[in-house]
């Protein structure tokens, strides 16, 4: 895997993974910097998100199974876009977290027909949207607040759903450090964004955001590596000065936290 500290974008074909802490890792994927998360227990495999296609799916079934020996338990979905999402079939035999009310949404009559043309408005093949789309899957396992995963040999994961704020279904996985000294690994999905601007869609919940990101710092803490939804590892300065610019922008209120 590549160190954590090689923070380049990623190249079509790129199948580089960046190794965040022991047993976790993360890689980028080409054109949208998609970041997908790897988290490896002794008895689990958890991955957080699927990318935009059956096919980058099956790509990352296939490459994790080579970096690890065992296939995926647990997929977890940070939120409902295409590019998070179509890739979840490719994971058959796993459990599929999401935020609560997400199961509905991706069930829902229509959505996955929306999900396949925003698919190929953002440049995916049309035939793959629609192959993905057919075979949309729902979550298994919702997550109401918060729910601690044990994937086997001390290795914990906490999913929590911090609030609204890129969507209303946002979820993020927190993975602690090893020891006392290790920082912890933040996958924040979309509520965070490093190779763009924060995207505020349809479906965005713009004066919650803010305080979605303040729960998020609150999660990791100073000393977290956070892994946007798009974009390079940042730290919670980052996550901060961003969260400030989300706050001028939709007016919420200054977090009055330290800079």
């Amino acid at each position: 895997m590549e160190s954590v500290d090689n923070p380049r974008r990623p190249a079509d074909g790129d199948s580089v993974w960046e190794q965040l802490a022991p047993g976790v890792a993360r890689r980028r994927l080409a054109p949208l910097d998609v970041t997908i998360g790897l988290v490896v227990g002794a008895d689990g495999v958890l991955l957080v998100d699927t990318g935009s296609t059956l096919r980058e799916g099956e790509q990352l079934r296939g490459q994790i199974e080579a970096l690890t020996g065992r296939a995926v338990t647990h997929v977890v979905l940070t939120h409902g876009h295409f590019d998070h999402v179509l890739g979840a079939a490719a994971f058959p035999g796993a459990r599929v977290y999401g935020e609560r009310s997400l199961d509905g949404f991706l069930r829902a009559a229509g959505t996955a027909a929306e999900l396949a043309q925003d698919a190929v408005r953002h440049g995916t093949d049309a035939a793959q949207a629609a192959e993905a789309a057919a075979a949309l899957v729902g979550v298994t396992a919702p997550v109401a607040d918060e729910l601690w995963l044990d994937l086997g040999g001390d290795r914990l994961v906490r999913l929590v759903h911090p609030g609204p704020g890129h969507t209303g279904r946002d979820l993020v996985v927190v993975v602690p450090g090893g020891t006392a000294s290790d920082p912890a690994v933040v996958f924040c999905g979309d509520l965070v964004e490093e190779s763009g601007e924060p995207q505020a869609g349809p479906d965005a919940a713009p004066a919650g955001w803010p305080a979605a990101l303040d729960a998020v710092l609150a999660l990791g803490g100073e000393t977290a590596r956070y892994v946007p939804g798009h974009g390079a590892v940042v730290d919670a300065r980052f996550v901060r000065a961003q969260r400030d610019t989300l706050a001028e922008r939709f007016g919420a209120p200054d977090s009055g936290g330290p800079g």
